[in-house]
């Protein structure tokens, strides 16, 4: 038997990403690209003491995922992988996880930038980051280590040339 979990969301993400083919694929290809994390009124004071961290980690309900395959060819790469082995939004369970700066909070609403999501996606939960227990020194990286840095920011950036080098995000 199968269970079924269901969460609700928190919040909305608002940012100026409209279009999935022109969104960055992570948050260090959408540097400077500014949003605000809507959290509903009923969790504001979850926000309490959140300012005093520099990012944090937005857990997100990938709205707009195509249906679920267990094989994909990441944005990075033209070679098929299996789908956990990638960060492709076409999961079993289409949860997103970025971690993004923390500008600043006004009342229930978070600034941030580096966002990396469409605008209208639904905040599951919000969480700080923390050196101290998050930062952690890689040893491998699978497939990714075979990508070299200048073609993963081409493909990682996809229409996305940040504040100053695209219209619709001028």
């Amino acid at each position: 038997m199968k269970d079924v979990i269901s969460y609700r969301p928190i919040g909305v993400l608002r940012s100026p990403h409209t279009r999935a083919e022109d969104t960055p694929i992570q948050p260090v290809y959408a540097e400077g690209c500014e949003g605000r994390v809507e959290v509903f009124p009923e969790f504001a004071d979850g926000l309490c003491d959140l300012e005093a961290f520099s990012h944090v980690y937005l857990f997100c309900h990938l709205h707009l995922a195509t249906e679920p395959r267990l094989t994909v060819k990441p944005f990075l790469q033209d070679v098929e992988r299996g789908v956990f082995a990638t960060r492709a939004p076409c999961r079993p369970n289409p949860i997103g996880l970025s971690i993004v700066r923390l500008l600043r909070r006004e009342g229930n609403v978070l600034y941030v930038t580096d966002v990396d999501m469409l605008n209208g996606t639904p905040v599951l939960d919000i969480k700080p980051y923390t050196a101290r227990f998050d930062r952690i020194d890689t040893t491998r990286n699978g497939w990714q280590d075979d990508v070299d840095e200048q073609t993963a920011r081409q493909r990682g950036q996809r229409g996305w040339k940040g504040s100053t080098g695209h219209e619709e995000h001028a």
